[in-house]
């Protein structure tokens, strides 16, 4: 489980995250959805350990990144809004890196590379180096070095972003296999057609707190709204969406 309690963060004197709460279920996919400058991005740096909270706290796997940020990376696999991909090196010789970098060594790292290999269908472009990568060829390669170790946690900010239509579909079926396996996934997105298909449970975050929590139908249901986006505007903005108008009789 990731819990997030009573996280307070500003910047320049101005509050970005306000007594955020909220927990993510164990082996369960849950979506953090908020307008720009709604504060998501900064509550996932903190809980990744990039950021520090001004005052409450973050468990990561029952692990305070503050406390013990090492413990708490080898919990986590994340896909950020920043690649940091090393353009001159070949996927395989990247992948090596980032796996001796948690830990594996020797037949481990070797299983541990030819498994995210064969999962995410990387034999094209393994011996490749990464320079002039597309963006979902980019995407598959940020996915396997937050995988390779076999996190329990995975975080995912903006994964579809610039994607086209076959790698959000591998993206789509690496998740849920991930959930069938008992990973804990959070993972913010704009997208609400793919949240409303793979959320077990929303999280509508408004001027750094949280205004709404529930699955897409139990939003729906709180807010009068027959869609996903319909209830994300009801809530974040305070809008209820317009009615179609009725030609007179």
């Amino acid at each position: 489980m990731i819990r997030v309690e009573n996280v307070c963060k500003s910047f320049a004197g101005k509050p970005v995250l306000q007594s955020l709460s909220f927990d993510v279920p164990d082996g369960k996919i849950t979506a953090l959805l908020g307008a720009n400058g709604a504060g998501k991005t900064s509550c996932l740096r903190i809980i990744c350990g990039l950021l520090q909270a001004e005052s409450g706290r973050v468990l990561v796997g029952g692990i305070d990144p503050a406390v013990d940020p090492q413990a708490a990376r080898r919990q986590l696999g994340v896909v950020g809004d920043r690649e940091g991909l090393y353009e001159r090196l070949t996927v395989a010789e990247y992948l090596k890196i980032f796996s001796q970098m948690q830990g594996l060594t020797g037949a481990n790292l070797q299983d541990a590379l030819a498994s995210v290999r064969e999962e995410l269908e990387l034999d094209a472009l393994w011996d490749r180096r990464m320079g002039g990568f597309s963006q979902g060829e980019r995407m598959k390669v940020s996915l396997a070095r937050a995988l390779v170790h076999r996190p329990p946690h995975l975080i995912l900010d903006e994964p579809t972003r610039g994607l086209d239509v076959l790698a959000v579909r591998l993206l789509r079926k690496t998740l849920l296999r991930l959930r069938a396996a008992g990973t804990t996934i959070l993972f913010s997105s704009h997208v609400m057609p793919e949240v409303a298909e793979l959320s077990d449970t929303v999280l509508v975050m408004s001027a750094g707190r949280i205004v709404g929590c529930g699955t897409p139908e139990a939003l729906g249901r709180t807010t009068g709204c027959e869609s996903l986006e319909d209830s994300f505007v009801a809530l974040a903005y305070g809008r209820q969406p317009a009615q179609p108008e009725v030609e007179p009789a």
